[in-house]
């Protein structure tokens, strides 16, 4: 089979949930997911996409993809989405509330900010407070379903590329190369330097005890 086929097939497959909210009447069905909840450093960012009749061919979770593809297919969505928003939440937030409310957070703020409101949700896990908008949450949504997968990718490569300008503003702890995740190089980096302004104190207490 060729990859052309192979795409289109699971173009089809994780096109399930899109069909069916579409048979119960739904037409603007935006998926939602987040990247950056474990990282040491850095924000958690989180990315709404109503997909439109393009087909884009290759979506998957986008930790299951290579930075190139993944960038690939960052232009090819924001270029053919019907409508697209990504929001971040910053760490001093995240130590405030803690992470599974910035994620959640995030998430409420990049469906209200989207061009075109849907009249249908799906999100990755997390059900989303504070929109009106019926949602379903799915385990594994970036796996299983093309608009989420479709998310996954906004909001993993605007992060990654937030994380590339902050390896710029705080030299020393690597953030290009791990994005702020708890990496060996990360850990040295911290015993050596200190904390920096981007830090998740919260997440570094084991750290100092």
């Amino acid at each position: 089979m060729k990859r052309s086929e192979i795409y289109e097939e699971r173009y089809e497959r994780l096109s399930r949930y899109e069909n069916e909210a579409i048979g119960k009447g739904y037409v603007r069905i935006a998926g939602v997911d987040e990247a950056g909840r474990g990282p040491l450093a850095g924000p958690v960012t989180a990315a709404a996409c109503i997909l439109g009749e393009h087909r884009i061919l290759g979506l998957d979770d986008s930790k299951k993809l290579s930075e190139k593809r993944r960038e690939e297919l960052y232009e090819e969505i924001i270029r053919y989405a019907v409508s697209y928003s990504v929001v971040s939440v910053g760490p001093r937030e995240i130590d405030s509330i803690n992470i599974l409310e910035a994620t959640k957070r995030a998430m409420t703020e990049c469906v209200r900010s989207l061009s075109v409101q849907p009249d249908m949700v799906l999100a990755d896990a997390v059900r989303i407070p504070g929109i009106t908008m019926p949602c379903m949450a799915i385990v594994h949504g970036d796996a299983v379903s093309n608009s989420i997968a479709a998310a996954s990718i906004l909001a993993k490569v605007s992060r990654d590329r937030m994380m590339r300008e902050y390896d710029v503003r705080y030299p020393g702890y690597g953030f290009s190369g791990h994005k702020g995740y708890g990496t060996s190089a990360h850990y040295e980096a911290l015993r050596e330097l200190g904390s920096c302004e981007i830090h998740r104190q919260t997440f570094l207490r084991s750290l100092y005890e």
